[in-house]
């Protein structure tokens, strides 16, 4: 599933008339870069929730053959933050373990290397993480030894506070989760965020949650200086990428 329903609030006024998921990068629209992510990964299933100008999106992206997948699209009035899209897709979503990605995110990563991390760890849910030691966001994720989610924004799960392990590096969410069906146990409301309400519930509920360590290169593009450096630096990268291979 791709999230793309949001309002775009901090690039107004360009998301006024254009949809965050379609404003052009390196020439083609941003959710470009989650799709090809997926067909890479042999993922052609694809849902894609639509609210804030959605009409836009359905109109460029069509059945999604364009980029190798097959594009449903999930409506919603009103919008439902994160986890009430994924509730919403339920049925969709629901017979396997699927890969849930931002639309305003570039990465340069494997999604098949972090479904099989998910797949070996026997996990509930798995969350792209990269190192976040100044505190640049509020995420406050915090690893163990082996990779399992014991804090996240700085509260502790699991482990009694008292009994936990020293956890030194402070991550950031990177915009990509691997989920369980039995997330869906986990949803609380119609309206609700996976990262503010579904993971912590699942922490809470010993489920195991894991984090997937990127190192690579990664640019999230939604406010008007990220969107800049993105349109200077992705060009650049992607035509690295095409000679190396």
């Amino acid at each position: 599933m791709i999230l793309a329903a949001g309002l775009g609030t901090r690039l107004r006024p360009l998301t006024d008339t254009v949809p965050k998921p379609l404003i052009e990068v390196a020439g083609q629209p941003m959710i470009a870069f989650p799709l090809r992510l997926l067909d890479a990964a042999g993922i052609h299933a694809v849902v894609i929730n639509l609210h804030h100008l959605g009409e836009q999106v359905r109109a460029r992206l069509g059945d999604g053959s364009a980029y190798g997948v097959r594009i449903h699209y999930s409506e919603e009035h009103p919008i439902l933050d994160t986890g009430g899209a994924i509730a919403a897709a339920r049925s969709f979503l629901e017979g396997d373990t699927f890969v849930v990605l931002n639309a305003d995110t570039y990465i340069e990563v494997s999604l098949s290397d972090i479904v099989a991390f998910h797949r070996h760890q026997a996990a509930t849910a798995t969350m792209l993480v990269r190192a976040d030691p100044d505190a640049v966001r509020h995420d406050g994720i915090r690893l163990d030894n082996a990779g399992r989610v014991r804090r996240i924004f700085d509260q502790p799960y699991g482990t009694p506070p008292e009994q936990a392990p020293e956890l030194p590096l402070r991550f950031m969410y990177a915009g990509i989760l691997v989920l369980e069906p039995r997330v869906f146990d986990y949803v609380p409301a119609p309206v609700c965020s996976l990262t503010r309400d579904v993971l912590p519930r699942l922490l809470d509920g010993n489920e195991p949650v894991y984090g997937y360590v990127h190192e690579g290169y990664w640019r999230v593009l939604d406010t008007p200086d990220d969107l800049t450096a993105g349109q200077r630096e992705i060009p650049v990268r992607l035509a690295t990428l095409q000679d190396s291979s």
